[in-house]
């Protein structure tokens, strides 16, 4: 858990930086080599649009595509 914590704060702290322009594909991938390189194996990262991304299902940890569109890390499987 407290790995977690500490990657999705990681990951918000870099998110206004990577908001510019940045492929959404891209960031995916960057976010899940570093969720990776954590010890975390159970996980998934999904790509939602801005005004589709649901409180409490996940947790927001990059924006893409001009801020057009986030993406969201969910525990397990």
């Amino acid at each position: 858990m407290k790995v977690l914590i500490a990657v999705v704060a990681s990951l918000l702290i870099a998110a206004p930086a990577l908001a510019q322009r940045k492929d959404c594909e891209e960031l995916k991938s960057e976010i899940d080599a570093k969720i990776k390189k954590n010890g975390v194996k159970e996980f998934s990262l999904e790509v939602v649009p801005t005004d589709q991304v649901k409180e409490g299902v996940g947790a927001v940890v990059g924006s893409c595509d001009g801020g057009t569109k986030k993406i969201v890390y969910k525990r397990g499987g």
